[in-house]
């Protein structure tokens, strides 16, 4: 279904379509479109782990504080420069591990 309007969402070839009930295509490649596997009654998807959420969310209220008060740059401990690399793959680095 098209999420916009609740229609079918149109396919060039039909037999291309999804074949599973409520599958719904989720990306288009050279063999047609793939569809994501439905949860059965029997397969409930995995709970929140709204610890790990929470962990995260505080992290990020972490790194905006530091942002707004100049210190997002330096590790909290330490004052050691963060290198550049470290913020790119963990935005909400507070220390220079090692």
């Amino acid at each position: 279904m098209n999420p916009h309007d609740g229609a079918p969402a149109p396919f060039a070839d039909p037999a291309a379509a999804p074949t599973s009930p409520g599958a719904e295509p989720v990306a288009e490649t050279a063999d047609g479109p793939q569809t994501a596997a439905p949860v059965g009654p029997d397969e409930a998807p995995d709970p929140l782990d709204l610890e790990r959420i929470g962990r995260d969310l505080d992290g990020v209220e972490a790194a905006l504080r530091r942002l707004d008060d100049g210190t997002y740059w330096s590790d909290e401990v330490t004052g050691e420069a963060l290198p550049d690399e470290l913020l790119a793959a963990d935005p909400v680095a507070r220390r220079v591990e090692g």
